[in-house]
């Protein structure tokens, strides 16, 4: 790019906000991004702010500064940040009237300055010195004072723990002279609003980074204020929003009570006198406030909540913070309980821990109260029509509903709760949306409650499948859902599962279910779960299965409902007798095979064959579910199956051999099929292999080295199979290395290098000197080291364990015959890439990967370690060597005593764990 001209750059941004043309906007925008990744953006942007022309100019010129500091500070030379500084601190004062998201955007810039300019020494005291005095300069110097809290932990910047530890040190040290700041505007401000939302913006964003003196907090004038501004009713939304975010942030801040005891005590009473304030919100129905007042009682219950359980009702465990939580369950919106469920799950899991009865017994009321308003808040409207929603936010309520009661259950009781609950339906009439709510309560719980001779279970299941067809239609899609939730009860009482469509009740509600559009997939499911736990008794039913499977469109099923029956037929196929298998096998997929065959006899249409990815999942689902149990010797039942199928199979695969999604489809149920049959699909293995590589050389999908992997762990150990398995890796390693080679070609391919190396992986696995031995091993460990900076989850893990195992080869099983070739073959690999890979692994942790995949790298660096400890000491001495040492702002990076600090706690480890852990603390220094 070259230079342009301030007109210029000024004409694009008019173009990107007020060109008609979609197409002008977009080469704006395109030309303006080069812009900014470039060296003339510093320039660009400092001269369109010196010149004001307009709101959207000077926008994209406060951004630019913004994400020039942030990503490229390194581009300016020292010499010029003094003068950078000053530029912004002109810019924020002549624009600070213009608009108040370019104010943000500059004060963003001037904070991202100040953390990585190391010279600017007492940077919060200097420009509170400055600009302290001018009323007008209030509203920038605020905003600079919240966002620069708030910018110490960013992601965007990368200076370094050390860096970071100085600064809030720094920050710390004038916190009271900033609190004493905001004091004084509202002194001089009065009841000016929009000035109170900025104090309490700011004073949240220093309560988030935790460095208040809590001593000094708590006999502050700030902190009345603001219960005061939570009292009035008079209080505005926006500033009622900004008050309750600020207590949050402070009951946030001194989440260790213990050390934070005089300002705990303040807030704790603080927040008590907020529930007139919170009834009186109700009485106005104003659900914003109520909404802030829920947040804040349950910040204050998270916040004191190993107090409440280590002394309860005493001090500040105090159970009125329980008594304001349940006065919220109590409000008619389900959205102002659901605030609260972290809280309630994390106190189950808390007393869950302590295993105390006699505290169980102090908190269970609490939780029979919370238990009671969750069953109302989960009932559907009286005139609500049709089944419940799952997908619609009243839908998700529930299901968390579900899932937080499933987690405090055990405080009340299973059995208990489960028998009052069919108490109240057996016992009164209550209307249908009260009888749907509590069957969904039982669903919820029916499988905690101990099956084993309980009459209730049975007596409700009786009950259950007894619901006449005139009761309304959620009741009975809630009911068949509590039906497949009690599966456990129909297994011990096989009973319930007499001949189907006789007497067999069970079976016969759930298929009036399955017959019935809005409740098929419901049925469908709950059958599947039937058939998934009470397999022995159900095969007894097995044609009755047989039978829905093979009209399984004629009912009104979900794709997910559909594949779940044929998973539980699947699962009672795999108890029938061995030698029905294979005929009721081929019964179970015969569908799906003519369904295929007749796709591939139709002409396409337009030049594209119909889709197949229906039929290739069912058949998928019924090879990976039927896993009968086969004695050695025993010819496995499904393989004549699998090879009647697998021409049908190989010929979808070739006719939509260009659509990865439907190749990804063949290749998982081919998976699977090898999976259900292991060495019985041997005749399979030269016509796959060969089709696979063939359609590599021309689409390269990332689905056939998965299936590859799977080849090699069924048959890696077969030594009359290793050569052809070495020749499929080396045909399908060829084109795999041009993908990766391109230009950004592992983070464009993630998917490719993860089977690659899964591939890699089995091949170690199951062959390590089959591969070890093969000319292409130096270019697959090339490719893993030039791998290791990806950073995407699945494709990094695949990476780390296959150099992770590859050099455990040369270590493991040392008492094998290939024990001495493996160390050798592993020893020479190490010593061709051994110090390129330590020096590749350090750079990567300090500088690309997330601090989730650092156990991973520490196990790769311990491999090594094992392999050889003194070669090791060195590369990984060269490696630290290589680091930079100070960032370009000036800050320290790592002190020389910090490098060998870590080297020695590396190379002196015992165990993988401290690797992983001075790794950790190591990498800080970096982000």
């Amino acid at each position: 790019m070259e230079k342009p001209t301030v007109a210029l750059v000024y004409q694009a941004v008019q173009a990107l906000y007020h060109d008609p043309d979609p197409a002008g906007k977009e080469r704006a925008s395109v030309w303006l991004g080069e812009l900014q990744r470039s060296m003339y953006a510093w320039e660009m942007a400092d001269q369109l702010l010196q010149l004001k022309q307009d709101v959207e100019s000077c926008y994209f010129a406060a951004q630019t500064m913004k994400m020039k500091i942030q990503m490229s500070f390194f581009e300016l030379p020292p010499e010029t940040h003094i003068a950078l500084r000053d530029s912004l601190l002109s810019h924020i004062q002549s624009l600070k009237d213009l608009s108040p998201i370019i104010v943000t955007q500059l004060a963003l810039a001037i904070a991202d300055l100040a953390l990585q300019m190391a010279s600017w020494k007492g940077c919060v005291h200097t420009l509170i010195e400055k600009y302290s005095n001018d009323v007008s300069s209030m509203t920038f110097l605020i905003e600079i004072l919240t966002v620069l809290p708030e910018e110490v932990h960013s992601r965007s910047l990368r200076i370094g723990a050390n860096r970071r530890t100085e600064i809030i040190e720094d920050l710390a040290y004038y916190s009271s002279t900033v609190v004493t700041l905001l004091m004084t505007c509202v002194e001089k401000s009065g009841s000016n609003e929009k000035m109170l939302i900025k104090v309490f913006r700011c004073l949240g964003s220093w309560f988030n980074l935790g460095v208040l003196d809590s001593n000094f907090m708590a006999n502050n004038q700030l902190l009345m204020v603001l219960f005061q501004v939570l009292q009035r009713d008079e209080t505005s939304t926006n500033l009622h929003e900004a008050a309750s975010d600020c207590v949050c942030s402070a009951l946030y801040a001194i989440e260790n009570v213990d050390t934070h005891m005089p300002l705990a005590l303040q807030l704790f009473q603080g927040v008590l006198t907020l529930e007139t304030a919170y009834h009186m919100a109700v009485a106005r129905e104003d659900l914003d406030k109520v909404l802030n007042y829920c947040r804040i009682f349950t910040e204050l219950c998270e916040t004191f909540l190993e107090t409440t359980v280590r002394s309860p009702g005493q001090g500040m465990g105090d159970l009125r913070t329980l008594e304001l939580l349940l006065i919220c369950a109590g409000h008619p919106q389900y959205e102002v309980v659901e605030i609260s469920f972290n809280f309630w799950y994390r106190l189950g899991e808390n007393l869950y821990k302590t295993n105390d009865p006699a505290l169980h017994g102090i908190f269970r009321p609490y939780i029979q109260r919370l238990l009671h308003g969750l069953a109302r808040h989960c009932q559907l409207d009286p005139d609500h029509e049709g089944i419940p929603e799952d997908t619609d936010d009243f839908g998700e309520f529930r299901m968390r509903v579900s899932d937080l009661v499933k987690d405090v259950i055990f405080l009340v009781g299973s059995m208990e709760c489960f028998s009052q609950l069919y108490s109240t339906l057996k016992e009164g009439n209550p209307p249908w949306e009260v009888t749907e709510a509590v069957l969904f309560i039982m669903a919820a719980i029916a499988k905690s409650v101990d099956p084993e001779n309980n009459p209730t279970l049975t007596e409700v299941l009786e009950q259950v499948v007894l619901l006449p067809e005139t009761v309304h239609i959620a009741v009975r899609y809630t009911s068949i859902e509590l039906v497949g939730e009690m599966s456990e009860v129909v297994d011990r009482n096989p009973r319930f599962l007499a001949p189907l469509y006789v007497t067999d009740p069970v079976l016969n509600y759930l298929m009036k279910g399955l017959r019935e559009k809005t409740l098929a997939s419901v049925a469908a499911k709950a059958i599947h779960n039937i058939c998934s736990v009470c397999r022995d008794h159900m095969a007894q039913h097995f044609q009755g299965l047989l039978d829905i499977a093979r009209a399984l469109d004629s009912f009104a099923l979900t794709t997910e409902a559909a594949v779940g029956l044929l998973k539980g037929t699947a699962l009672v196929l795999a108890r029938l007798p061995l030698e029905k298998i294979a005929e009721c096998l081929s019964d179970l997929c015969a569908v799906q095979v003519m369904a295929l065959k007749k796709l591939l006899s139709q002409d396409p249409r337009n030049g594209k064959a119909a889709d197949p990815t229906v039929w290739l999942d069912r058949l998928a689902v019924i090879f990976r579910h039927t896993n009968p149990i086969v004695e050695n010797g025993q010819t496995h039942p499904c393989q004549k199956v699998i090879q009647e199928i697998w021409p049908v199979l190989s010929e979808t695969l070739n006719t939509h051999q260009a659509d990865n999604r439907i190749v990804e489809r063949c290749c998982r149920c081919l998976r699977f099929a090898v999976r259900c049959v292991g060495k019985g699909s041997a005749s399979l293995l030269q016509p796959l292999v060969t089709q696979m590589v063939s359609v590599y050389q021309v689409y390269p999908h990332s689905c056939f080295l998965y299936l590859g992997s799977i080849l090699v762990d069924e048959y890696g150990m077969e030594e009359g199979c290793r050569q052809g398995l070495l020749d499929m890796l080396q045909a399908l390693c060829m084109p795999t290395f041009q993908l990766l080679e391109q230009t950004n070609g592992l983070r464009n391919h993630p998917d490719t290098v993860d089977d690659l190396f899964r591939l890699a992986t089995r091949f170690v696995q199951r062959s390590p000197i089959t591969l070890l031995s093969s000319g292409i091993i130096v270019h697959i460990i090339q490719c893993a080291i030039a791998a290791t900076t990806l950073d995407h989850r699945d494709a990094n893990c695949s990476v780390m364990k296959f150099v992770r195992d590859l050099i455990h080869t040369g270590v493991s099983n040392d008492h094998e015959d290939d024990f001495d070739l493996r160390k050798q073959l592993i020893g020479q690999a190490m010593g061709q890439h051994g110090q390129q890979l330590v020096t590749q692994l350090m750079h990567t942790c300090c500088f690309c990967l997330p601090p989730y995949t650092l156990p991973d790298v520490a196990e790769v660096l311990w491999e090594i370690m094992v392999f050889d400890r003194p070669t090791f000491c060195r590369w990984l001495e060269s490696a630290l060597k290589g680091l930079p040492k100070e960032t370009s702002g000036g800050a320290v990076t790592v002190t020389h005593k910090q490098l060998t600090d870590f080297h020695k706690q590396v190379t002196s480890a015992e165990e993988c764990k401290q690797v992983c852990w001075a790794i950790r603390e190591f990498t800080r220094l970096f982000r």
